[in-house]
């Protein structure tokens, strides 16, 4: 599939794209018990695409495609603390069930049982002939203990001392190499020990930053864009104050250029419609989204929803657009727990999804969130213990998809509107968010949402510039209610709302002829 094949997906030039996250292990699986027969990328059904396509999807970030090498699959099956989490999610697991991590990657290649290279090709013309875009993973900072470079390229890893693989066994492992026996740095995160199934690259040294620009290439072939994991690592401050004077390659002069500007333009002279989503954490997204990702994943968003209140949600929304445009929103990804158990209500949680779903940037949700999956299994496992439906939860969210499918919100432009108290001593007010969607010739739309456990009362100013006409009517898109307001009333008093706990409205705006 050719790039100009891709551009009609169209990801990078959707003002409010769609991504959906599926475990392709598990889904594969699942599938395959259900056929009674083999499924592989090869002979994905056509029916559950035809679904997400009818869902609004723009994108499927299929997670967990690459190779894991025996070294990782050992590790994930002997590790105690890793084998408690699999009995405390699926008591009845086996050895069968654990496939080793999809982030330590032995090798950039689609295993046959999942069927190949060819395979994964016939799901992405699939996907673009319902106009969905494909998006891989891509993880920089780390590969597999037994990927092939370890061995021909250990350069391309940062080293330790001989004696630290014993001193330090939480930060580096001895490998056979084509050096001789060598210590090898495991990928870490700075906070944290390292990760015992990989080994850390020297993004410092100039022959690993070809190696891995030459492999991103040849990914951006075969997909339409790549979630980039753990994407700050690598950026030079903070691969400095990992690895202090290892963060350098012995005999190279310094690392002049970021790794990702120098490795985007590669990509993008190449592939230029291609997509680069960056996982990214401590306020690194502005950073991130000026080396050129499209989309920075929003912690913050997710942190405020889950611990605090709307005041410090909206305190977050006044960021800048232009930042805001560049970031990905979700409420759960197979690194959070199920936004069902996390967010302990019903109304808690639709209110925090459609937050999410009605402020500029890229939407992401989780295959099964839809369903309200409560369980989040660990990424190693290959198998996931069954649930029933929620059947409110996936009827909200089918309505909740149509409506952000609508030309105002996926090509309008948004406003934060800023609720005020419906009286004095009222101060219930600021547990409101309110957004305008406006399209000039599309529509508009109005969200109100009281983001709080008890009820509350404000009164919202809203754009009336951007509707002329009298009356104005409003047409809850979530329930049966309409209403009817004269303009006059509007300019003078603002819009009064009187909302249970975590009630919503999603009001199409408009006014007669």
């Amino acid at each position: 599939m050719t790039d100009a094949e891709t551009v009609p997906a169209g990801l990078r030039a959707k003002a409010h794209p769609v991504l959906y996250e599926v475990n392709s292990r598990v889904i594969l699986r699942e599938l395959s018990a259900a056929a009674g027969k083999p499924v592989t990328l090869g002979t994905f059904p056509s029916a559950l695409l035809d679904d997400w396509k009818g869902l609004g999807i723009d994108a499927v970030w299929l997670m967990g495609v690459w190779t894991s090498g025996p070294a990782g699959i050992v590790i994930a099956r002997e590790d105690e603390g890793l084998r408690a989490a699999y009995r405390s999610v699926l008591p009845d697991y086996t050895d069968a069930d654990v496939g080793g991590s999809p982030y330590a990657v032995y090798a950039y290649e689609i295993p046959e049982a999942m069927g190949g290279e060819k395979g994964l090709a016939s799901f992405r013309r699939k996907l673009a002939e319902r106009g969905m875009g494909l998006v891989l993973d891509f993880i920089p900072n780390h590969t597999a203990r037994d990927n092939a470079w370890v061995t021909g390229h250990p350069e391309y890893y940062v080293q330790g001392g001989e004696n630290e693989a014993l001193e330090k066994p939480d930060l580096f492992f001895r490998a056979a190499t084509a050096k001789g026996p060598l210590t090898i740095a495991m990928g870490r995160d700075p906070s944290f020990a390292g990760w015992t199934d990989t080994a850390q690259i020297n993004i410092a040294h100039r022959g690993a930053r070809k190696a891995m620009i030459r492999l991103l290439k040849r990914i951006a072939g075969l997909c339409d864009g790549v979630r980039c994991d753990m994407a700050m690592l690598v950026l030079k401050s903070v691969f400095a104050r990992t690895w202090g004077s290892r963060a350098s390659a012995p005999g190279e002069p310094e690392q002049a250029e970021e790794f990702w500007r120098e490795a985007i333009g590669a990509v993008r002279s190449r592939h230029p419609g291609f997509l680069f989503i960056a996982e990214a954490y401590w306020n690194m997204e502005w950073d991130l989204q000026q080396l050129g990702f499209d989309y920075t994943y929003d912690k913050t968003l997710f942190d405020r929803l889950l611990r605090e209140g709307a005041g410090s949600v909206r305190d977050h929304l006044r960021a800048e657009m232009d930042y805001q445009k560049h970031s990905l929103r979700f409420i759960e990804n197979h690194d959070e727990q199920r936004a069902a158990s996390s967010l302990t209500s019903e109304p808690w949680l639709f209110a925090a999804a459609v937050v999410i779903a009605t402020v500029p940037g890229m939407v992401m949700f989780q295959e099964g969130q839809f369903e309200g999956r409560r369980v989040k299994i660990p990424v190693q496992l290959t198998r996931r213990p069954a649930e029933d439906v929620a059947r409110r939860t996936k009827a909200f969210y089918t309505r909740l998809l149509e409506i952000i499918a609508s030309a105002p919100i996926r090509e309008g432009n948004w406003r934060l509107l800023m609720p005020r108290a419906a009286w004095h001593e009222n101060y219930t007010w600021g547990n409101f968010l309110a957004f305008w969607w406006h399209h000039p010739s599309a529509g508009t739309r109005l969200v109100v949402i009281n983001y709080a456990p008890l009820s509350g009362q404000c009164h919202v100013d809203i754009p009336l510039e951007e509707i002329p006409g009298t009356p104005v009517e409003f047409r809850d898109l979530l329930s049966d209610a309409a209403y009817s307001r004269e303009r006059n009333g509007l300019a003078s008093r603002g819009l009064y709302f009187d909302i249970q706990p975590y009630g919503i409205h999603v009001f199409e705006v408009s006014t007669p002829g």
